[in-house]
């Protein structure tokens, strides 16, 4: 079956949460991916991840215009983190800092992605990309915090891979391949 022909993702309403790492040019590559496989595809980026891939670049593979800011003016009379969380059906974080992930954890809101995630209902699936690197991805409190999201909110994820990263090291921490986040995402698809 070609890329441009994936019926369970025909139309269907997914977020791509792209918070601040070098993993980010990956997230391009699902971003394509996704609209390819016939989603409706919705970008938030942290304001770190702006400074990795420019929205100009995701806007132009969604066809549409990309979240960066809570305050962004907005079209409807909801916030837009709130308008947005209720449109979602999945939502994707890729990459998954480790920031995003504390925050994510902790409950905190104060950027569209952590605010987005925040005001989900809880029957919306998230999958989590994780992306750090390896000292960060066995650091303690970041296997806490992927223990909360995974048990306390049902948060599924995909990764980390091992190998080479930008901070010149080999080990665990790697964000997953696109194709491997959008197969793991095909899984948690709602039931139409």
């Amino acid at each position: 079956m070609s890329q441009s022909s994936h019926p369970s993702w025909k139309d269907r309403k997914i977020v791509l949460a792209v918070s601040g790492g070098i993993a980010c040019y990956k997230s391009a590559a699902l971003a394509s991916r996704l609209v390819q496989a016939g989603a409706q595809l919705q970008v938030l980026m942290t304001e770190a991840a702006t400074h990795f891939v420019g929205p100009l670049t995701f806007q132009t593979l969604s066809s549409r215009p990309v979240i960066t800011s809570i305050w962004q003016p907005q079209e409807s009379f909801d916030s837009e983190h709130v308008t947005t969380a209720r449109w979602a059906q999945l939502v994707i974080v890729a990459p998954c800092t480790s920031n995003t992930l504390a925050k994510i954890a902790a409950g905190l809101a104060d950027d569209v992605v952590s605010l987005t995630l925040a005001a989900l209902p809880r029957t919306t699936p998230v999958l989590l990309a994780p992306a750090m690197n390896a000292q960060m991805w066995e650091s303690p409190i970041t296997q806490r915090n992927l223990k909360t999201v995974r048990e306390l909110l049902g948060h599924q994820t995909v990764g980390p891979d091992e190998g080479w990263q930008a901070c010149r090291t080999v080990g665990p921490g790697r964000m997953s391949e696109p194709d491997a986040i959008f197969a793991a995402a095909e899984k948690l698809l709602p039931d139409r």
